[in-house]
């Protein structure tokens, strides 16, 4: 056993019996897991079939995306990533296996996250033009991908419903229309730039197109940051959903995507459903949705170990029984929080103690530190072996040996262990070998290559038919 990887096999000796008591609902066996497993199987499969998807709560929506990357993909492409409160306009210059890239970050403020859809879409097209502007490329017809990271029906590779708003949005007048138009409208209405949107995506989506350019083992792609999801490579024959005329039923395969953060709305995971969770949920902007999410994702992570915080301190546990305003405050326990607390080495608490003093706690005793430590390591473990669970789900789906998973988001690529808790996890609760493998510019490379293969396709289609 390599000595960086004590936190694997981490027993807590030195955290008292009714700390880990009120912990205990955290902490999942690989039985609870494979419970976890079985039941997401059963609606992936609920998702895919053409009786059941209306009905099922892990959609499994079809991408339409039939062709991963080659290699022989060349020009200019742009690519659009709206999933946040920032978004990314990238151009990506491709030229057989270099690529050359550009990108830019535009801020989303809260009042058009929560405005009308015509002023959020006329912002990314203003933002856009600007972008498209400074590179002197306004006279040039530029593929876009987009990828919108949100559930999206999705009727062909350029028509995508908004099913819902997740992650603090609410535009008015989005909801079951087709984003794709609503943003070729405000391209449009300014008419100052030549941008033809080949492809919508989801990020997930976007991140196993990004890896499976470098890697062509690559068939599943996850979100764990602000949100989390997956999608993979289903056959084609399994995806009885898919709308027909819009794919290739000669093709044999199928991205999906998953939009597992919805799973458990049904309570199929009621069984490892903890008070905090529920108190998370009654209090979030979309109570009884995105259940798996929120067990999982950054967004809830850092308010999660909070709330078990404030429990210890109410009981008299940690830090005399005292606590501070601000750690009485939803919110302020930051998920960042819980990585660099995580990443001061055993037995050593400075990231910790700065933390604590940010939240108003001086003075705190080694032991409350190692207390504090030990909340944030249970919480985290916990998301990381509940992706864990799905990925090894997907994996059974696939069914091959040499998989690589292509990983993007805040909590995978920050927290010190994440990875490390992944990996071994998934080896336990299935036996096929596997790779992760983390994503570089991940969903934004990915849509400008979705956007590169759809614009290859249409130019052979178009070629073959003259």
């Amino acid at each position: 056993m390599a000595q960086e990887k004590w936190y694997l096999f981490e027993k807590w000796e030195n955290i008292e019996q009714p700390i880990k008591e009120i912990c205990k609902d955290l902490v999942l066996s690989n039985a609870q897991l494979k419970m976890v497993m079985k039941n997401l199987t059963h609606e992936i499969n609920r998702g895919l079939g053409k009786e059941t998807h209306d009905d099922a709560i892990v959609k499994c929506f079809t991408t339409y995306v039939q062709d991963l990357p080659n290699g022989t993909e060349k020009g200019n492409f742009l690519a659009l990533d709206l999933g946040g409160t920032n978004f990314r306009v990238l151009l990506i210059t491709l030229d057989g296996e270099n690529f050359d890239m550009k990108s830019k970050i535009y801020a989303i403020p809260q009042s058009l996250m929560l405005g009308s859809g015509t002023q959020l879409f006329d912002h990314i097209a203003q933002c856009l033009a600007l972008f498209v502007k400074e590179l002197k490329l306004e006279k040039e017809v530029l593929p876009l991908g987009f990828t919108f990271s949100f559930p999206l029906t999705q009727y062909g590779l350029t028509k995508g419903m908004l099913v819902r708003w997740t992650k603090g949005f609410n535009c008015s007048g989005v909801v079951n229309e087709d984003v794709v138009a609503l943003l070729e409208a405000a391209i449009a209405k300014r008419n100052d730039v030549r941008i033809d949107v080949c492809a919508i995506l989801n990020d997930t989506t976007g991140t196993l197109m990004s890896c499976a350019w470098k890697n062509h083992g690559c068939k599943i792609g996850l979100i764990v940051g602000t949100g989390s999801n997956a999608c993979y490579v289903e056959k084609t024959k399994n995806v009885e959903c898919a709308v027909p005329g819009n794919f290739s039923p000669a093709k044999p395969h199928m991205l999906i995507n998953t939009e597992w953060g919805a799973f458990g709305e049904n309570g199929t995971l009621d069984f490892i459903i903890t008070e905090f969770d529920k108190a998370i949920d009654e209090n979030s902007i979309n109570p009884g949705t995105q259940i798996f999410e929120k067990m999982i994702s950054g967004m809830y992570m850092g308010e999660l170990a909070r709330l078990v915080l404030e429990k210890l301190v109410d009981a008299g546990l940690l830090f005399n029984g005292r606590c501070s305003t601000d750690l009485r405050k939803k919110g302020k326990f930051f998920t960042k929080y819980v990585s660099e607390i995580e990443a001061d080495p055993k037995g050593k608490y400075t990231n910790c103690r700065e933390i604590l003093s940010e939240l108003g706690i001086s003075n705190a005793a080694d032991q409350d530190c190692e207390n504090v430590r030990y909340v944030c390591s249970v919480v985290s473990r916990r998301a990381a072996h509940l992706a864990s669970a799905g990925i090894a789900c997907l994996l059974n789906k696939i069914g091959e040996d040499n998989v690589t998973v292509g990983i993007d988001g805040s909590v995978y690529r920050f927290h010190p262990h994440f990875h490390d808790l992944m990996t071994e996890k998934i080896s336990q609760l299935q036996s096929y070998k596997f790779d992760l493998m983390l994503s570089e510019d991940g969903s934004g490379r990915g849509a400008a290559l979705v956007a590169a293969v759809a614009a290859q396709k249409r130019h052979e289609a178009s070629s073959s038919g003259s």
